[in-house]
């Protein structure tokens, strides 16, 4: 049933939510300022969109390069089996090149977006994700340059 698990928000979610994304470390009263509303009332509506979920956390965006990881890619996993995926999932979230993980139709049954700190670290994460429970084979692509990246998404 799709859409089934989407929360109805009204325009002042929408606007919040728009601001939030760009600038997640504004303050309600600044926000409260942007949209023409209460300090308190701004604080309540940011409360609810987080209890309900619609705000999963807030992180800062940090700049690989700057922090000497060199090298990013796309590793596609090819699996043997479906039974494996919770290991899959498992291992990935533990791995801390892993940046993103996807379950996925295709040629392969999870991408992984990794970034790690040059070919030789590339070399060994590869070994070492082959050798989990079921991957038959991976299939890398490096990612070259980045040209949007970002979390940001439209809100309906």
């Amino acid at each position: 049933m799709p859409g089934k698990n989407k929360i109805i928000i009204d325009n002042v979610d929408h606007k919040i939510l728009e601001i939030l994304q760009y600038t997640g470390r504004d303050s309600a009263s600044h926000i409260a300022n942007e949209i023409g509303m209460s300090i308190p009332a701004v604080s309540d509506r940011i409360h609810k969109l987080e209890q309900n979920g619609i705000i999963s956390g807030y992180e800062a965006i940090v700049d690989p390069k700057k922090v000497g990881l060199d090298v990013a890619a796309l590793i596609t996993l090819v699996s043997g089996s479906s039974k494996h995926y919770p290991e899959v999932i498992k291992r990935s979230n533990e791995a801390q090149e892993v940046v993103q993980c996807f379950t996925t139709t295709g040629s392969g049954s999870h991408v992984l977006v990794i970034q790690t700190e040059n070919s030789q670290s590339l070399e060994q994460l590869l070994k070492d994700i082959q050798s989990w429970p079921g991957v038959l084979r991976t299939e890398t692509q490096l990612i070259l340059s980045s040209y949007k990246a970002g979390h940001h998404i439209k809100i309906p």
